[in-house]
């Protein structure tokens, strides 16, 4: 009887702990014209019922492809699964290769908000290299469907920027970098400001920061903090300049990572709530 009853508070003990990790699912094919991706949905979401916002992460070159475990290599999936914590759907797409495609990007969106209960007035994207590029256009093709974007070492494609100056909109690069030229970020900023637009403005250039190290932007909570404070609800909107990120912050985001602290299951689908 006792082994039966210690039997008993185990177990559910087990699904008690588990019942706090989110969920993770790969997407592939659902999303009609869009990419495969990965949908990650918190506690919060799965077991409170709460409405919860989402944030559109977008990959750099190196994870393009086809294998989608890539996508979970640096950013904000790895960042949860090594402890960090966010209480949001994340989209995380996966590019197959070449440019970041704004419409493609959009049906999964669509797709998502069709079959989960999320707040669309709180859709943030975020991406670094060719990601950063990616966030610029979808940012800028569909500027009343994000809160806020931040684009990290990137650069536009767009040849009409004016939408950028329409949405809360966080730009920043480092002076060392080898890989994506600062003057790429540098020429949106003054694309924007020719349009009178730069109000909703910020842009930072972090003295001798290499590519990589604005991958480690990804990791830290002022990140998403930023990207949170922001909503569409609010008319006007305004951008919040009260958070901070210096290069220290840059140093230290990795410093108290988990490699055994994952915080989602992996399951075949997340149940849709409409």
């Amino acid at each position: 009887m006792k082994r039966l009853l210690f039997t008993i508070i185990i177990t559910l003990a087990s699904l008690a702990t588990n019942a706090q990790n989110g969920q993770l699912a790969a997407m592939r094919g659902v999303a009609d014209r869009g990419y495969d991706f990965w949908l990650y949905a918190p506690r919060e979401y799965l077991y409170e019922d709460q409405r919860v916002p989402v944030i559109i992460f977008l990959h750099g070159r190196s994870l393009c492809g086809t294998n989608m475990k890539r996508v979970r290599r640096y950013g904000l999936l790895h960042a949860i699964e090594r402890g960090r914590y966010y209480p949001c759907i994340v989209i995380a797409p996966q590019n197959p290769g070449g440019a970041w495609k704004p419409e493609r990007i959009a049906r999964v969106l669509d797709w998502v908000e069709a079959h989960h209960d999320v707040d669309t007035t709180r859709v943030y994207v975020i991406g670094m290299s060719l990601g950063g590029y990616g966030t610029l256009d979808f940012a800028g093709t569909y500027p009343d469907r994000v809160a806020a974007a931040m684009a990290l070492c990137g650069g536009c494609t767009l040849r009409d920027m004016g939408g950028l100056g329409r949405l809360p909109l966080w730009i920043m690069h480092g002076t060392a970098d080898r890989a994506v030229p600062i003057s790429q970020s540098k020429q949106v900023v003054e694309a924007i400001k020719e349009t009178a637009g730069d109000s909703l403005l910020r842009y930072d250039w972090v003295k001798g920061a290499s590519h990589g190290d604005l991958a480690r932007l990804l990791y830290l909570k002022q990140t998403y903090d930023w990207l949170f404070s922001h909503t569409n609800a609010d008319n006007p909107r305004e951008v919040d300049r009260s958070v901070t990120i210096t290069k220290d912050d840059l140093k230290n985001a990795y410093t108290d990572l988990d490699p055994k602290a994952t915080r989602f299951d992996i399951v075949k689908e997340i149940k849709p709530r409409k």
